[in-house]
């Protein structure tokens, strides 16, 4: 990888300088306690987002209403105010809101994948939900009010991205011919969620891609990068509708990974460039790695049905920023992941978070980095 200043960049088309220079500095871990917040089990956290007015933390449970009601927490994160030790101390947990269904009733047990979460600076939260495949639960990205978890509207899904696509009548057999497998599979939906707005009042983008690759964008080999699809929003006062869709590859499993997908994202800048983490397990145990990305010159695939049979598509182009395995420590399940305040020393700081699956044998790890930022270009 080579860095070039400003200065001295040839003259080329924005779309060629690809990425921002970005690197990750690991400053340290925190384990959180295992608690119970007025009577739910705090654990499962899946995502992760910030509110920088209020310095709060919020943090969903991907809980399907089996422990407790469908929630998300709001966290409260304590750092050292000794710049040379800017070190996560404490993380409190200081609120819960239940997930209310468009009936105004908790969801009900197995009826939701709750996963993703970003605020929308409304005082409102975007939930996405995986959907339940196995009863026929379509995905969702919902949007819910801050305070009472109340539903207020949805996010269009695309037809390609439900289980049951639309039946054709075969005229020639006179019967209903049989569809080909399509939408998110299970527990490969949207986990990953990301906001970005200039200012209260005006309308906002969300960005998302699906942890894998949709039924009909499956490839048989798997030793292949499969192809998630990432989707762009432009939310407002008007109806919610779809900016684009683009290819993005998820890295290829080779042993001993045998599962990997994309859990969450977050937005760089205004450019198109964004970090992404994917997490991965195997007979190795846990890994993770994130990645930079850029949508500039992907093509729109909004068209495509399947990436099957349209395989010559520009995709989203990803650059390691960092493997997490290169940390020396072990880490859990982690899926959440969010830009959280300054850190004493200046510096920005990156937040993620593991969800422990209510297991004993596993934890709610907090990671801490120093996210580096400066305006030459990588190429």
């Amino acid at each position: 990888m080579t860095v070039f200043s400003i200065a001295h960049l040839p003259a080329i088309a924005a779309s060629d300088r690809t990425f921002l220079n970005v690197s990750l500095d690991f400053i340290n871990e925190y384990k959180l306690p295992k608690q119970k917040f007025e009577n739910t089990p705090v654990g499962g956290l899946s995502g992760l987002t910030y509110d920088r007015f209020e310095n709060t933390f919020y943090a969903i449970s991907d809980d399907r209403s089996e422990f407790a009601p469908a929630r998300f927490y709001a966290l409260k994160l304590k750092f050292s105010s000794e710049p040379e030790h800017p070190n996560l101390e404490n993380v409190e947990v200081i609120g819960v809101d239940l997930l209310k269904d468009k009936t105004g009733n908790t969801y009900p047990k197995g009826e939701v994948d709750p996963e993703g979460i970003a605020l929308t600076g409304d005082r409102t939260v975007l939930i996405s939900s995986e959907g339940v495949t196995s009863k026929g639960i379509p995905p969702f990205i919902d949007e819910f009010d801050l305070l009472t978890g109340k539903w207020l509207r949805s996010l269009p899904i695309p037809q390609r991205y439900l289980f049951e696509p639309k039946k054709e009548s075969n005229s020639n057999q006179n019967q209903i011919s049989k569809s080909e497998p399509q939408g998110v599979r299970d527990n490969l939906g949207f986990e990953s969620l990301t906001v970005i707005r200039d200012s209260i009042g005006d309308p906002y983008r969300v960005f998302t891609i699906t942890e894998n690759a949709l039924a009909q964008d499956t490839q048989s080999d798997a030793s292949q990068p499969s192809e998630s699809r990432f989707l762009h929003y432009l939310v407002g006062n008007i109806a919610p509708l779809i900016v684009a869709e683009h290819r993005y590859p998820v890295e290829a499993m080779t042993p001993p990974v045998t599962q990997i997908g994309v859990n969450d994202l977050v937005a760089l800048d205004r450019g198109g460039h964004f970090l992404t983490l994917e997490r991965s397990n195997g007979t190795a145990g846990l890994s993770a790695k994130i990645w930079q990305i850029a949508t500039g010159s992907a093509d729109d695939t909004s068209s495509i049905k399947s990436f099957r049979s349209s395989p010559n598509v520009r995709s989203i182009r990803k650059s390691l920023v960092l493997d997490l395995a290169t940390l020396g420590i072990k880490l859990d399940n982690l899926e959440g992941m969010a830009i959280g305040p300054r850190l004493a020393d200046g510096s920005q700081s990156l937040i993620l978070v593991s969800d422990d699956n209510f297991s004993d044998h596993q934890f709610t790890q907090f990671l801490v980095f120093r996210l580096n930022r400066n305006s030459s270009i990588v190429r």
